[in-house]
């Protein structure tokens, strides 16, 4: 159980790493100054590159973290009400990880409407979703 829940912490880390990132490149194209190209097609690939790297980390970030919860059993039975918590983040992390995908589609079909402010409180969502995540697991608050 170690090894899986080892496994589950670095993969957790990795996607959130992606995560963090991703919305930075989104910054930087919505500072793209019109005319520039080049600029513009090495962030989208940076970007597209990143997306499709944070989805392969996210797979057995959540696969473990199944395996620890209806496998292992933790998180079951009375008293772990924090479980439930946690999988609503984790869903939460689930939506934020497909809107960054909509977004970066939004970016390559040029169709983005929102400013580099925008992306930068976007960015701290991420944040946000793994201290909570961290503090349920650690804490046990309920």
């Amino acid at each position: 159980m170690l090894w899986i829940k080892s496994f589950h912490i670095i993969f957790v880390a990795s996607w959130f790493a992606g995560l963090f990132y991703l919305p930075r490149i989104f910054v930087n194209l919505a500072q793209v100054e019109p005319g520039s190209e080049a600029e513009e097609t090495r962030l989208l690939l940076m970007a597209r590159k990143l997306m499709r790297f944070t989805t392969l980390l996210m797979i057995p970030a959540v696969g473990l973290g199944l395996w620890l919860w209806l496998g292992v059993g933790i998180g079951m039975g009375p008293g772990n009400g924090w479980m439930h918590a946690k999988l609503t983040v984790v869903l939460l992390a689930l939506g934020y990880h497909h809107g960054c995908g909509r977004l970066l589609r939004k970016f390559e079909t040029r169709t983005n409407t929102r400013g580099h402010v925008w992306y930068r409180w976007f960015n701290e969502i991420p944040v946000v979703l793994l201290t909570i995540a961290v503090i349920l697991v650690v804490v046990k608050p309920f």
